[in-house]
């Protein structure tokens, strides 16, 4: 992965996974999956409306014009390494010290997932799908540079709800 794929010039060094993943979860939408998610929204807008819960409207709205401008394009591919120093994801670089952890959840074929813990507020975790990747020698890698979380025995309620309902 040459360093010109970056927005910066970072020496990322010695490239040593590498594969490239969606940038989101790509699902299956059939037009029940409509009709019952347009039932949950219209019930959900009704009642932030007789509660009179305007930002809850405006929120319920919003979600539902992302959803559906989300549904009109297809995910881009985004490079993904493991190196020397730090990962990469897309153009994006974290050293080591910007991560805090990592964990990862395999269980094929549902989660096949590789999770960082980042130190920022705002970003608190970085989902990389393993694919068909080895999980093993990838774990062994990592351990030389982060900590493993190894109470994250499953899945991330969010992400789980997410991969449940379509929403990814």
């Amino acid at each position: 992965m040459p360093n010109n794929l970056l927005k910066e010039d970072v020496n990322i060094g010695r490239v040593v996974y590498q594969w490239s993943v969606k940038e989101y979860e790509e699902h299956e939408r059939d037009k029940r999956w409509y009709w019952l998610m347009g039932a949950v929204a219209a019930l959900l807008l009704v009642y932030s409306l007789w509660t009179a819960n305007y930002i809850f409207t405006l929120i319920i709205a919003l979600f539902g014009i992302i959803l559906y401008m989300q549904s009109l394009q297809t995910p881009l591919q985004v490079n993904f390494a493991i190196t020397e120093v730090g990962i990469v994801l897309g153009c994006k670089f974290y050293r080591y010290s910007e991560l805090k952890s990592f964990w990862i959840i395999y269980n094929p074929p549902e989660v096949k997932n590789l999770y960082f813990s980042l130190s920022s507020l705002i970003r608190h975790r970085l989902q990389v799908p393993l694919l068909d990747n080895d999980p093993r020698p990838i774990r062994d890698f990592l351990n030389q540079f982060l900590q493993e979380d190894l109470e994250q025995e499953e899945e991330p309620l969010s992400d789980k709800l997410g991969r449940v309902f379509k929403l990814h």
